[in-house]
Parts: C-alpha cells; structure tokens; sequence
C-alpha cells in the first residue's frame, strides 16, 4: 500500500512537472537582467510553474527572435517597445526589472572634457533601435547636438568599451553599461566616464512577451512577474548566494558582481506598481518624440496599448 501511495506521489509529481508552461526568454548579459538569471538558477521559476529557457541573444536581434517565435518574451528597455511595435514587432510590458543609477553611460579618451566636444567624433555605439543608441541620441540632444553631428561606428557594449581600454584608433568615445563601465572606471589612464545615467536618468529596463503569449498564457505571465518579485527578494534576503549565481553568468566573482549592481536598483512590486501610474507613460511619450526626430521610427504606435499591469497587483 505504502508503495503504491508513494508511486502514487510520484505519479503526481511527474505530471505536474509536465505541465510547466514553456516560454523562452531573451536578454543579454546586462547586470539588470540577472534576477531573472537568479529565478531559473534558484528553481523560482520552476516552483511558479515554469519551464523558462532563458537565451543570450544581442539587443538589436532580440525582435527578431520574438517576431519568429523563437522566444514569446524579452528583457529590455522601455523606448525599445517603442521601436519593435512601430516597426512591426508588437510587444506589451508586463513588468519593471530595473532603473539605471549609473550603470550606463559614455566613455571617452583622454583629452575629450564634455559631450559637446564630441562635435566631429567617432562614437562606438550599438545599432539605432538599442538602448545605448538611444542613450547616445538623449545625451547629445539634452547638449545641443545630434547623432548627425558625430560619426556612428556600431560596436555592442563590450566591444565598445574594449576598444577604449585599449586604445583603438577611431574611436573616440562609447555607450556601454555595467558590468562593462567597470572595467573602464578601473582603467583611468585609458579613458574616463564623463555621463550616466545619474547626469541623464534615461534607462529603465522592463520585461515583456508578445500579444499572443499573454493572450494564451496569463497564468504563467503573472508566475513571471511574482518570480521576478521573488528573486528580488532572495537578492535581500540571501545576497551572497544570490551574487554568487548571477555573479557565474557572466563570468564574474560575486564580489565583482556586488559591486557593479550598486549602479542600478532593481524594481519590486511596490516600486512597480508606482512607476506604471504615471512615470511609464510620461517617459514613453518623450522617447517616442525623440525617435521620431531620430528617423529610428517613422510613426508613434498606440503608447495607451504597449503595457498590461494586471500581472503586478
């Protein structure tokens, strides 16, 4: 009897755990990110009901991967919605994971003091429709410049700060983030940082899925939302461990990671649930004015219809 009880058990739990909702998820290795990192590593997202696949995939192809099918959600920042639904690739934002408090920003060579002198520059910057394109239009622009007035090489955050550390000729200047802006703040004598987004406070990260996904799985949507809430959670409750195991994703040591998430804070619930009652939709409605101006988008999408904040209450 016993036995059979416990094949019983078995039976049940093999069963539930076939019936994990399948979703694969794309982001990059921004530190930002990584509590969604930590809710597979930890086994969150499996207590919720999940069965996430979480791929490393370039900020500038990520639509690409959602408009094929081959991941239903992504990690990424807020103008970016902006741009993939103009231009085709609808996406509604279920969530915030993170704001920048320094943790993207411009690097330069010696001899280049402010933005202003970037006049007539090369700027290594990810491609137009990115974050730190985006960072670079927002920060030339609140200066009296535009990307018209520097020359664009198109490099990803850490190529792009590589090439400072190193020297590289041609380039001046670069956009990158953490944990890559670390590594140029190390390296004083090869360049500098001379704008964050503690001078520009433009990037704020969110997590998204495509119409359909929603549509057909608002169960496993809000279990996304409460296990990011729950990682979040674990990074206070267990920081060690936790930067630990997003520390290994990107092949840095806990403490190193500790040091560059001091550059960000990531977004729970409460914090969540105050940024989409105004915030959210007044930054939008900026970005969009600028990507218009940019040429990265030919028309404005419906704004009102790229978010749903039915999973965070």
């Amino acid at each position: 009897m016993k036995k059979l009880f416990a094949l019983s058990l078995f039976a049940l739990a093999a069963a539930a755990q076939a019936q994990d909702t399948k979703v694969a998820v794309g982001i990059s290795g921004w530190t930002g990110f990584a509590p969604l990192t930590l809710a597979k590593e930890a086994g969150i997202f499996k207590k919720h009901g999940l069965d996430v696949d979480i791929k490393k995939i370039p900020q500038k192809d990520r639509h690409l991967a959602l408009a094929s099918g081959d991941i239903q959600c992504a990690a990424t920042t807020v103008e970016t919605w902006v741009v993939w639904t103009a231009n085709g690739v609808p996406g509604i934002q279920i969530f915030q994971l993170d704001k920048s408090y320094g943790a993207d920003g411009m690097v330069v060579k010696p001899g280049i003091a402010k933005i202003t002198d970037l006049k007539g520059k090369t700027v290594a910057a990810s491609a137009p429709g990115t974050s730190p394109y985006f960072a670079l239009a927002w920060m030339l622009k609140k200066n009296g410049l535009s990307t018209k007035d520097v020359k664009v090489v198109n490099l990803e955050p850490q190529p792009a700060a590589n090439a400072i550390i190193a020297g590289a000729a041609g380039v001046d200047a670069a956009m990158t983030y953490e944990p890559y802006l670390s590594a140029v703040r190390a390296k004083p004598e090869a360049g500098k940082i001379i704008a964050t987004t503690l001078d520009y406070p433009m990037v704020m990260d969110t997590f998204g899925c495509t119409p359909r996904f929603l549509a057909d799985n608002p169960k496993a949507a809000k279990a996304l939302a409460d296990s990011y809430f729950e990682a979040v959670d674990m990074i206070q409750k267990e920081p060690k461990k936790s930067f630990d195991i997003m520390g290994a994703d990107v092949k840095q040591s806990g403490a190193d990671f500790e040091a560059s998430q001091k550059y960000l804070r990531w977004q729970d619930k409460a914090a969540n649930q105050k940024f989409f009652t105004g915030e959210h939709a007044a930054f939008s409605k900026e970005a969009a004015d600028l990507l218009l101006e940019a040429g990265i988008i030919k028309q404005v999408p419906d704004l009102a219809k790229l978010t749903d904040t039915r999973f965070i209450q």
